[in-house]
């Protein structure tokens, strides 16, 4: 079969490798069919995110059910599902407890298409075949009328966005949100304003200053204003910050009110310091790590299916599956790769 392998900064190439089998009762083959970029993989084209290659690329995307073990039950051949990009058991502690990106049964980090951060063991998405080693556990089905390309991300960067304002719109009915939208998690930002809107956030402000990012976030309902990361709009009870750098960061906390949330999704590269005295002072929770997406993924097609949410307006660009080299090249917001 063949999959995409980064070669290095920039490189990237079709392999011929062999097929995946099933060895175990639980595990899935699948064929992904729509595959999304996750918003570190500009960084890692241009070779300024640590994860060197070479390894399988791509860990984001939807795929068909192609075969199944004896003790697979939610899942049946010709299905479509979303592909968690990180490996979770279900039954270990962490799992139990919806810190599936912590399984306790596999190494830390288990993850597709990260290199040997995640384990090159699993392999990567963009690939005519990937083993999903416990598939009840993994897969979740996609509702009917769900677009793949759609949903492509629902794999990594959407639930990352829902857990930066689900859980406090839950503890904060109806609070006013804060995105602080950049460059280092763009898609990430937009749909956390999306999802602000659909989860009945009484106020979802996106700020940023790049005109293209500034209208889909329009277009998905949010309030826009056009300024740098840092300037002041207001204290909000939920803030989410996906620009990336101290700066954006440092803004991030000051612009939470009292009691208020911030989560950072991007992807700090340094040490940053903080204003922890005045963030005692406030009760304000800073929250940064990665997202355990598996718990998040049926809340998010949900919003989808019944119209809530739209993530296809963050797709900026679509290719075909022998297009995909050339389009990720390019570096687009976010690009979906279909068979």
């Amino acid at each position: 079969m063949k999959r995409l392998t980064l070669s290095g900064p920039g490189a990237m190439r079709w392999e011929e490798v062999p097929e995946p089998e099933l060895t175990e009762p639980g595990q899935a083959l699948v064929r992904p069919v729509a595959l999304a970029t996750c918003d570190i993989d500009p960084a890692v084209l241009r070779g300024a995110f640590p994860l060197p290659g070479p390894y399988p690329f791509g860990h984001e995307g939807v795929a068909e059910v192609v075969a199944i073990g004896d003790e697979v039950r939610t899942v049946r051949v010709g299905d479509l599902v979303v592909v968690p990009f990180q490996i979770s058991c279900g039954t270990c502690g962490p799992c139990l407890r919806g810190r599936t990106g912590n399984c306790a049964d596999h190494p830390p980090l288990s993850t597709f298409g990260l290199g040997t951060v995640g384990g090159l063991g699993w392999g990567g998405l963009w690939a005519d075949l990937a083993l999903i080693p416990h598939a009840d556990a993994m897969l979740v089905p996609l509702p009917a009328g769900v677009d793949p390309v759609a949903v492509a991300s629902a794999s990594d960067n959407i639930p990352d966005a829902y857990r930066s304002v689900a859980p406090q719109l839950a503890d904060y009915p109806g609070a006013e949100v804060l995105v602080i939208g950049g460059p280092a998690a763009p898609s990430i930002g937009l749909y956390a304003a999306g999802l602000a809107v659909a989860l009945g956030a009484a106020r979802a402000v996106y700020l940023d200053t790049d005109p293209a990012r500034l209208e889909i976030a329009r277009k998905l309902g949010a309030e826009v204003i056009e300024g740098a990361r840092d300037a002041r709009v207001g204290r909000f009870p939920i803030v989410v910050e996906a620009a990336g750098g101290a700066t954006a960061l440092r803004a991030a906390i000051n612009a939470a009110g009292y009691d208020g949330w911030c989560t950072s999704v991007s992807v700090q590269l340094s040490d940053v310091p903080l204003p922890i005295f005045d963030m005692y002072m406030r009760c304000c929770t800073f929250h940064t790590g990665r997202a355990h997406v598996r718990p998040a993924i049926p809340a998010v097609l949900d919003l989808v299916a019944t119209g809530r949410f739209d993530p296809s307006l963050v797709t900026t660009a679509t290719a075909k599956w022998d297009e995909a080299v050339d389009a990720l090249l390019e570096t687009p917001l976010k690009l979906v790769a279909v068979r």
